[in-house]
């Protein structure tokens, strides 16, 4: 089966339920939503995914390969990316080098090579500035190419780790809040992104409060509770589930 599957997930800490026995399902070509309050384990599955955290029982299959017990390099391998809820850039370099940095996962040249700046080592890391230039244009920021990541807005900032996610060429996207700390007009435009790359067969996981994008965005949510699946479907129905109104909407 295509996309990320999870399977009666759980992950206990000193005895501590984070996650317990939760499924689901994120295919390629739509962005999927995973919701939930503050604390409802939604990280935690994401670190998961990642394979920062190993699952106390259960599996989780990324296009039919179980990837359960794999160490974080070796998901990435795979075609995993992430973003954080604290940003992490290589704030001292620029922009382009920041979104450049992701493609050297695909690097062919001997790190020897590189090191001494080969003619074909060259070639390859001008390749490498060019896609980076082409994904800051797609996000509206080549303009900042040359300017060091740290000097950067907060906004800024985030489509910084989220193009440098994206260089790394990847099956499954996960967006741990991609759009906190911006104003509608920004997250739309960030929407916009998203869209067209689950357009293109990407599968992308968002986690996000803010709730007018995430409606405007998801084809299918999944809502956390302590830790527990409480509801999943499509994004009106689930909204109005009372199970979903009590824990995260309000009534």
């Amino acid at each position: 089966m295509k996309g990320l599957t999870l399977r009666n997930v759980s992950r206990r800490f000193d005895g501590l339920l984070a996650v317990g026995d939760v499924s689901f399902s994120v295919r390629p070509g739509r962005v999927t939503g995973l919701i939930g309050p503050n604390g409802a384990g939604k990280t935690t599955v994401v670190n998961l995914i990642s394979g920062l955290l190993l699952p106390t029982q259960g599996t989780i299959h990324l296009d039919g390969e179980d990837i359960s017990a794999i160490e974080p390099a070796a998901v990435a391998r795979r075609g995993i990316a992430r973003t954080f809820q604290t940003i992490r850039l290589l704030k001292e370099a620029s922009v382009l080098d920041n979104v450049a940095a992701g493609f050297h996962r695909h690097e062919r040249s001997p790190w020897l090579a590189s090191l001494l700046g080969t003619p074909a080592a060259r070639r390859e890391a001008a390749g490498f500035r060019e896609r980076a230039a082409a994904l800051l244009r797609q996000f509206n920021m080549l303009q900042y190419a040359g300017q060091l990541a740290g000097n950067l807005s907060y906004g800024h900032q985030r489509r910084v780790e989220m193009m440098r996610a994206l260089a790394t060429g990847p099956r499954l996207l996960l967006l741990d809040e991609p759009v906190a700390g911006m104003n509608d007009r920004e997250a739309d435009a960030l929407g916009e992104i998203f869209a067209a790359l689950a357009a293109d067969g990407l599968a992308v996981l968002l986690i996000e409060h803010n709730m007018r994008f995430v409606m405007s965005l998801c084809r299918e949510l999944h809502v956390l509770d302590a830790g527990r699946l409480i509801a999943s479907g499509e994004p009106q129905a689930v909204r109005a589930q009372a199970a979903v109104i009590a824990a995260y909407l309000g009534s």
